[in-house]
Parts: structure tokens; sequence; C-alpha cells
């Protein structure tokens, strides 16, 4: 996370290199290297993670009314291999790998999203709860914190299909306040399993509930964009985004 000049930024149809760290498709794997520094302990960040999809979508989806933010899944469900030499560590399991693009900063268009990831016995389950922010010239309290969900059921070869949200389950909040709900199947409410990033505007969680009558956790993400707007927060980024010439 670390923010770099346009001199740091190399890119080419199959490779896109950020100061020392790149990415590289070889036709079949995504190579991803890796050479950073952690803030702030300042320690040396160096590896590998292979990211092997059992197919490529196609599609993109738009987050917003507007349509100007865009997302694609496009390698829902993956083989993921971790081979870090500093700090010594290494993964292997499934995985996922998307990419979100749009015309305008996300807080914007957004005050926030819930976002989810679960693993199926034949695919993967992706939910997206959004919370839009009220049009330009919009009259006070009109549409404001429009909702949008997002409910998608992905295979193994690819093919995507919308299927209906189940309800929403409220979670626990966070260290930071920061609010968190998913949905799950009517009987069978969401849970906390466990929270994996706490920060001032966004939490990484282990969610437990159930999708498509199975069982399943997910990899759960909440994002506070009103919360990420406040002047203190913004100034926290330059400690955890720290901006370097390459």
């Amino acid at each position: 996370m670390t923010e770099r000049s346009a001199s740091a930024l190399f890119r080419d149809r199959d490779t896109l290199a950020i100061g020392p760290s790149s990415l590289h498709w070889d036709g079949q794997v995504l190579i991803v290297r890796i050479n950073e520094v952690d803030t702030p302990s300042l320690r040396n960040i160096r590896g590998e993670v292979r990211i092997t999809p059992h197919s490529i979508g196609a599609s993109d989806f738009a987050l917003d009314s507007a349509a100007q933010h865009r997302w694609r899944p496009i390698a829902p469900c993956s083989r993921v291999e971790v081979k870090l030499q500093r700090p010594g560590i290494s993964w292997s399991g499934e995985g996922y790998f998307d990419s979100n693009f749009g015309k305008v900063p996300l807080e914007n268009s957004f005050s926030g999203w819930h976002w989810s990831r679960a693993r199926l016995p034949d695919g993967a389950a992706v939910l997206y709860d959004i919370r839009e922010r009220p049009a330009s010239g919009a009259d006070a309290g009109e549409e404001a914190g429009a909702q949008r969900s997002l409910a998608l059921r992905f295979r193994e070869d690819g093919s995507a299909e919308r299927f209906a949200p189940p309800p929403t389950s409220a979670l626990t909040s966070t260290r930071w306040r920061i609010a968190r709900d998913s949905r799950s199947e009517a009987g069978s409410p969401a849970s906390i399993v466990s929270t994996l990033e706490d920060t001032p505007f966004y939490a990484r969680s282990l969610v437990s509930g159930k999708l498509l009558g199975q069982q399943v956790e997910s990899f759960h993400e909440s994002l506070d964009l009103d919360r990420f707007r406040r002047r203190w927060v913004q100034w926290l980024l330059h400690f955890r985004t720290p901006r370097v010439g390459r």
C-alpha cells in the first residue's frame, strides 16, 4: 500500500510493475512478486503469490446507479499459493481475485458497503450491499443512503447467475465502531468467527452463515467511506500508505 510516482510504473500486455513489486500473467498463472516495507513496523515483506484461476470471468457489474463504478470478478474460484521469504510464511488453498474501477473517487459515490465471498462445493457466492450517496441536488432526506444489493453465484466454469439475497443479519461492530452486516438464510443468523483486520474505516472478518442451502464461512469486508472522509483518518493514511519517489 505504498503510493509511488508515475516513474515507478511499468505496464505491458502481461505485466504490471509498481516500484519493486509486480504482477505477471504467464497465460495460466498470475504471479505476484512482492518486495515492500511494512508500516509502521518497517519490516521487509518479500516473496511470491501464485494465483491459478479455475476459469476467467468475462462479465463486470455496475455498483452504482450512474454506472460510474464497476466491479469485475476476474477469478472468483482460484488456487492460491503463498511463499514469503520475509517473514517466512507459506500457505496454499482456495482464493479469489477481482478488480474495481471507476470514474470518480469511491467516497464521492458511496457512504459505504458490505461485501463477502463464500466458497461453495461447486463454486462461490459473492454478496454486495452498497449504500449510495444521494444524487447531487437531491432534497434533504431524499434517497438518503439508497441501498443496492448484488448477489451472484459463480460456477467453476466461470459462469455467473444472480440469486435473491437472503435476509440481512446484523453483526457486532468492530473496536473502531465500524458497523458490520451480512446476509444469511432465515433461521440461520450470521455470526463473526474472527476479525482479521480492524481499522478506523475498514474491517475484514471471517463470518459464518447459510447461503443457497449451504452452511458456509465467508471472507467479509465492511467499508465506511463517511469515516474515511474525516480529516483525522486522512491524516493517519500518511503513516499507513507512505509516499515514495519509486
